[in-house]
C-alpha cells in the first residue's frame, strides 16, 4: 500500500486445548523457528517468541495488510498440523480456541522481549491465569472468566 506508514506492535498469547504441558523442551526451539516461518511467510515480523509447556508468547510487528486474527488463525493452524504431521505428541495437538493480543509502543519492546524470552523462569512463580488476568487488567479489557481460557490448576 503505498503511502500508508504504520508501527504495530502486538504480543500474541496462545495456549494448548486443554492447557496440556505439550509443549516439549526438546523440540519446542523447532517449533519457534517454524512459527517464525509461518510469520514471515505473512509479511510480518517476529522479534521475541518463548513459553512454557502449555502456552506461548510471539511479539511481531502488524502491516496491514492482514489482521491479526488471520495471522493468530495462521499460526495456530500450520503449527497444530506441523505438530501432528512430525508426530511430536501422542494423539492430537490442538491450541485452544481464542488468543490474547496486547500492544506495544516502540520505547516498550525491550522489556517485552525480555519477558517473553524469560518465560520459563516467570512461570516458576507464576501461573498462567494469574499472567493472563494480569495482562487483561493491565490493558483495562473487559472480560467475563466464563469465555477465559479453560485453565487446569
Amino acid at each position: 500500500m503505498a503511502n500508508t506508514f504504520t508501527q504495530v506492535y502486538i504480543q500474541i498469547v496462545v495456549t494448548v486445548k486443554g492447557r496440556q504441558n505439550l509443549i516439549h523442551k526438546k523440540w519446542k526451539d523447532e517449533l519457534y523457528k517454524y512459527i517464525c516461518g509461518i510469520v514471515n511467510a505473512k509479511q510480518q515480523k517476529v522479534y521475541a517468541i518463548g513459553g512454557v509447556a502449555d502456552h506461548i508468547h510471539i511479539l511481531v510487528s502488524i502491516k496491514p495488510n492482514i489482521s491479526i486474527s488471520e495471522l493468530v488463525r495462521s499460526i495456530k493452524a500450520n503449527s497444530s498440523k506441523w505438530i501432528n504431521e512430525k508426530g511430536l505428541v501422542l494423539g492430537k495437538f490442538q491450541w485452544q480456541g481464542g488468543f490474547g493480543a496486547f500492544s506495544y509502543a516502540q520505547s516498550q519492546l525491550d522489556t517485552v522481549i525480555k519477558y517473553i524470552n524469560n518465560q520459563e523462569k516467570h512461570h516458576k512463580v507464576k501461573t498462567f491465569k494469574d499472567e493472563y488476568t494480569e495482562f487483561l487488567e493491565k490493558f483495562e479489557i473487559d472480560y467475563d472468566e466464563k469465555y477465559l481460557f479453560k485453565f487446569i490448576e
